[in-house]
């Protein structure tokens, strides 16, 4: 029979079977950041590695590996296919954003620093974008734990907080400019 009730159990299977394609395509997309965001930590952390900086940004970066696991996690969890070439595609475009000018040719510049922690600030937050709206579909689908998404907001908030008060720091050292006091008077 194909009354009113199989019309709209057809319905609702084909708006589930969109919602559940959306959310795997964003999922995916999610993956390619992560996977963008793990490779742009991972470097930072090893460039600057004996600093205070790489001393701060280690632990970030394997929070950011661990957190890329997690995601994996999820998507297991809800039989969300893993698309290779969208984790190929963050990978290729972290290492292409490796080859912008930074005012040097062999030696790494205070900018490139400054530039990559920007970058990874932008990781971070949309990771955390990321996590809000997952969070926000637990209560339509137990399949996902709000405990796992509170746990990973907390830590996103960390990062955030620990990128950005370097952020800050190596942009006063990289931008610095003349002490106003000293400069010459414009005419």
């Amino acid at each position: 029979m194909n009354g009113p009730s199989s019309d709209r159990t057809l319905a609702s299977e084909s708006a589930g079977g969109t919602a559940a394609k959306l959310l795997g395509i964003y999922l995916n997309d999610h993956l390619a950041g992560a996977t963008a965001g793990t490779e742009r930590a991972a470097h930072l952390a090893r460039a600057t590695r004996g600093s205070a900086l790489g001393r701060a940004v280690a632990p970030v970066a394997a929070e950011i590996r661990e957190d890329r696991a997690a995601l994996l996690g999820i998507m297991r969890d809800l039989d969300v296919p893993v698309r290779r070439y969208k984790v190929w595609a963050g990978w290729a475009a972290e290492r292409a954003g490796r080859l912008k000018s930074n005012g040097r040719l062999v030696r790494r510049s205070p900018l490139s620093t400054l530039l990559e922690l920007e970058a990874l600030r932008m990781a971070v937050e949309g990771k955390a974008a990321g996590w809000q709206t997952l969070r926000r579909l637990t209560a339509t689908d137990d399949r996902l734990d709000p405990g796992l998404f509170d746990n990973l907001l907390e830590r996103a908030r960390r990062q955030q907080d620990t990128v950005e008060e370097w952020r800050v720091r190596q942009a006063d050292t990289a931008l610095r400019t003349a002490d106003r006091s000293t400069a010459s008077p414009a005419p």
